[in-house]
């Protein structure tokens, strides 16, 4: 595939995306900032109207992007569609995978197992062989074992009718400086050509790439960064849990100050895609998971956060909750392996009623998700004994501490996500305790 980058910004050849969220709307609108057209494809026909209207798939995203990306689809270079077997035509030369690699909380390779068989049917072009990479976070060895055979049972020979590569993700959707371009960004590929290739055409899009030996050692290395900050929170939650008579948030930003340890802060548990679930892809993967011992107790004690935070409030005597965030992070609409979803089914579960609300979810979705009502920020805190605030979302804060606390007509009780969403206000003349997790006696 000589000169592959060249006929990509000529035009001549085009982006294949399969998967329109995040990640892979991220990189067709990347792509096609820099002239190289791209086309996804997506199950979701809402999903694909949504990009072909110029709109964005997820709330927020231009403002991670740094561009409202409608000029894209107005000038053709970027467009999504539900028929893929549009894009199995030869003039995609990239097939970018960036579909789920995980359902509920564990590890799941179902849809990228359909899409490396759909990739399959395409007609083969002994001299022009596709090049996939795969953006999605996988298993340790999934590569081996499920893509490559996929391929190689349809006929297809890896690394000469078919090369294949791995760059898995790092952005961090709230920040506008830790993005696509700017973050450094590991590839590679079955054999040490295609690392070249891969290096050579991501370089369109990203800043700075790292060639890892292989696709085995760069498959695995987004598990493992993620892993380490996995025990890393959740060390900071065992210590709150721990130390309850320390307000263990102040400690660890003094224990931050040393120049080799970072700052974190206690919470409600992980959440999201990455976190919460790269030590089960770590420990799937691995020759001898029985040596992991960190990993399996660092898993047990997240997934206890949650119900912990629920008895807190269930102890407490309380027949209200109200939720404020089923996202599990601030301005983002995300609740894969939020903490709402467990709080929410265990304040339930001892018969307290819930409502929740997030302003990136419709009344529909939140009962569809969690089984719950939803209420209106602000007024509708009025309803509330306790409120737990999960996810720091901007609309929280803008409200004035008069406003706020007029509202809190019923409230007993706030307990605030690592956000720290309304910290100075003054909650002693109101006869509310207002907690931030990690302070002493958070979770009593």
């Amino acid at each position: 595939m000589q000169n592959l980058r060249k006929q990509l910004l000529e035009g001549k050849k085009k982006v294949a995306v399969w998967g329109t969220g995040y990640i892979g709307f991220s990189t067709m609108a990347s792509f096609g900032a820099r002239g190289v057209a791209c086309v996804g494809t997506d199950i979701s026909d809402k999903m694909v109207a949504t990009i072909n209207s110029g709109g964005m798939p997820v709330p927020n995203m231009e403002y991670w992007l740094g561009f409202d990306s409608a000029y894209l689809v107005r000038s053709g270079m970027m467009s999504a569609t539900v028929d893929w077997k549009k894009l199995l035509s030869p003039e995609f030369a990239i097939h970018m995978i960036s579909v789920p690699t995980e359902k509920g909380d564990m590890p799941w390779d179902g849809a990228l197992q359909d899409v490396i068989t759909k990739i399959a049917k395409r007609e083969k072009y002994p001299h022009e062989p596709g090049l996939i990479i795969v953006e999605s976070t996988l298993t340790p060895r999934k590569t081996d074992s499920v893509v490559i055979p996929i391929l190689e049972e349809s006929g297809l020979k890896v690394g000469r009718d078919i090369l294949v590569g791995v760059a898995p993700r790092r952005d961090w959707f709230i920040s506008a400086e830790k993005n696509l371009r700017s973050l450094p960004r590991i590839v590679g590929g079955t054999t040490p050509e295609t690392t070249a290739l891969m290096v050579d055409v991501l370089g369109i899009v990203c800043d700075t790439l790292v060639p890892a030996p292989d696709h085995r050692h760069a498959e695995i290395v987004k598990s493992i960064e993620n892993a380490f900050r996995h025990m890393d929170i959740t060390l900071a939650n065992q210590l709150s849990l721990a130390y309850p008579n320390l307000n263990m948030t102040e400690v660890l930003r003094l224990v931050g100050t040393k120049w080799n340890v970072g700052t974190y802060h206690p919470s409600f548990g992980s959440g999201g895609y990455c976190i919460p679930l790269s030590s089960r892809y770590v420990l799937e993967g691995a020759d001898k998971p029985e040596r992991l011992t960190l990993l399996r107790e660092t898993i047990a004690t997240d997934s206890s956060l949650p119900v912990a935070v629920a008895n807190r409030v269930a102890d407490r005597g309380f027949r209200n909750a109200g939720i404020l965030g089923l996202a599990y992070k601030g301005d983002l609409k995300v609740h894969v392996l939020s903490p709402t979803l467990k709080i929410a089914k265990r304040l339930m579960e001892r018969g307290i009623n819930v409502k929740i609300n997030d302003p990136y979810y419709s009344a529909e979705e939140i009962k569809k998700i969690t089984g719950a009502d939803s209420f209106e920020f602000p007024d509708g805190l009025s309803q509330f004994e306790c409120i737990l605030v999960v996810a720091g979302h901007r609309l929280y804060r803008a409200i004035s501490e008069n406003k706020l606390k007029s509202c809190l007509t019923k409230c007993k009780l706030i307990i605030d996500n690592l956000e720290e969403a309304w910290r100075g206000y003054d909650w002693r003349s109101t006869g509310i305790e207002y907690f931030v997790a990690g302070d002493k006696d958070w979770l009593g």
